[in-house]
């Protein structure tokens, strides 16, 4: 059995069986529904509502299959099963002149995303020149995938001989009573009504030190809290936090969203003492709060990584946001989030 699976991997693999297909890939009896459908005259959103995909699948599938004259359901999935066996040989080794362009940029240190967008710069007119940054990672560090000598890997940025994974496991149990990002209101979500607030750590050198960040979502204004003792525990969190919230009019304390880490383990009391909703994104989805992973870039033009944030006191803290709330922001039409935040409180006076 191991002779043969080995000799049907270096043939290419064997095409998917009907059992195994995703849910998400046409079947031949689709296809044929497809056909049926080009023949009656139907458009491709017509056809798509009788099969239960997008028309832009139903379009896809046409075009690549030699469109509405030509099309042929038999022919349209043997084409497909033949496209989805693995493994296939990498252009890197199909292609020995753009595996030499490729290995002697590695050489000169661009990295595979410079690369990619280089040929298409350099070779505008050929196809056969073109690569992905990930085609390239893959030569670098899967075994025969492309060839490139294991040395290059040092030439990476990185200097890894090993690829690390972009995403780890969630360590740890889930939080009670987690409320997640999706039951947020829809008024926070479109940023039309102030008053829901991002919130993360900044963590100082070695971890032993960090600052509390708060953001506005409309108004981008910025709040800032000091950790007491450099500590970043669920308790000194919440106390932090709570301190800020509570300064603010009843009207601008409506939620806040937190990404999964433990430092917010005491969200329900803090939603007790302040009257704010907590919720929490996805793992691993810091876009969820973009505003937040923002500032907190800008922040480290204040707080450098690496360095210890114990000395930092509430009122240099205070100055930071003050500086960072009075700069103009264009998603604001140029005005300063201090300015916007203004407004805010004015209209209820």
């Amino acid at each position: 059995m191991r002779t043969v699976a080995r000799m049907l991997s270096d043939a290419g693999g064997m095409p998917p069986r009907w059992k195994d297909r995703s849910v998400h890939q046409l079947s031949l009896q689709a296809r044929e529904e497809i056909r049926a459908g080009i023949e009656r005259g139907e458009s491709n959103a017509g056809i798509a509502r009788l099969i239960g995909v997008h028309p832009s699948t139903v379009g896809r599938e046409i075009t690549r299959n030699g469109g509405r004259d030509r099309y042929r359901a038999f022919r349209a999935d043997r084409r497909a099963c033949e496209q989805a066996r693995r493994p296939k040989p990498s252009k890197l080794v199909t292609n020995q002149r753009l595996h030499d362009q490729v290995g002697g940029w590695l050489e000169q240190r661009y990295s595979p995303q410079q690369i990619s967008a280089r040929l298409v710069m350099d070779f505008p007119n050929e196809q056969v020149m073109r690569v992905s940054h990930e085609t390239i990672y893959q030569a670098l560090y899967v075994q025969a995938r492309g060839g490139f000598r294991r040395e290059l890997t040092a030439a990476l940025r990185t200097g890894r001989v090993r690829r690390s994974p972009h995403t780890r496991p969630v360590k740890g149990a889930r939080m009670k009573n987690m409320i997640n990002i999706s039951e947020r209101p829809a008024d926070a979500n479109d940023r039309a009504v102030p008053g829901h607030w991002e919130g993360d750590l900044i963590i100082g050198a070695e971890g032993k030190s960090a600052i509390a960040t708060l953001v506005e979502r409309s108004t981008r204004y910025v709040l800032l809290a000091r950790m007491v003792g450099g500590r970043h525990d669920a308790g000194t969190v919440r106390e932090a936090i709570t301190r800020q919230i509570l300064t603010l009019p009843a009207h601008l304390r409506r939620s806040l969203t937190w990404d999964q880490g433990t430092e917010m383990a005491e969200h329900a009391t803090f939603t007790i003492d302040t009257d704010v909703a907590v919720y929490f994104c996805d793992p691993h989805s810091p876009w969820q709060r973009g505003s937040n992973e923002n500032t907190n870039g800008l922040l480290r033009q204040y707080f450098p990584k690496g360095t210890s944030l114990r000395a930092h006191t509430q009122d240099h803290l205070d100055t930071v946001a003050a500086q960072l709330n009075g700069r103009p922001r264009q998603t604001l039409g140029w005005m300063t989030p201090s300015e916007k935040f203004a407004e805010l409180i004015a209209l209820t006076d």
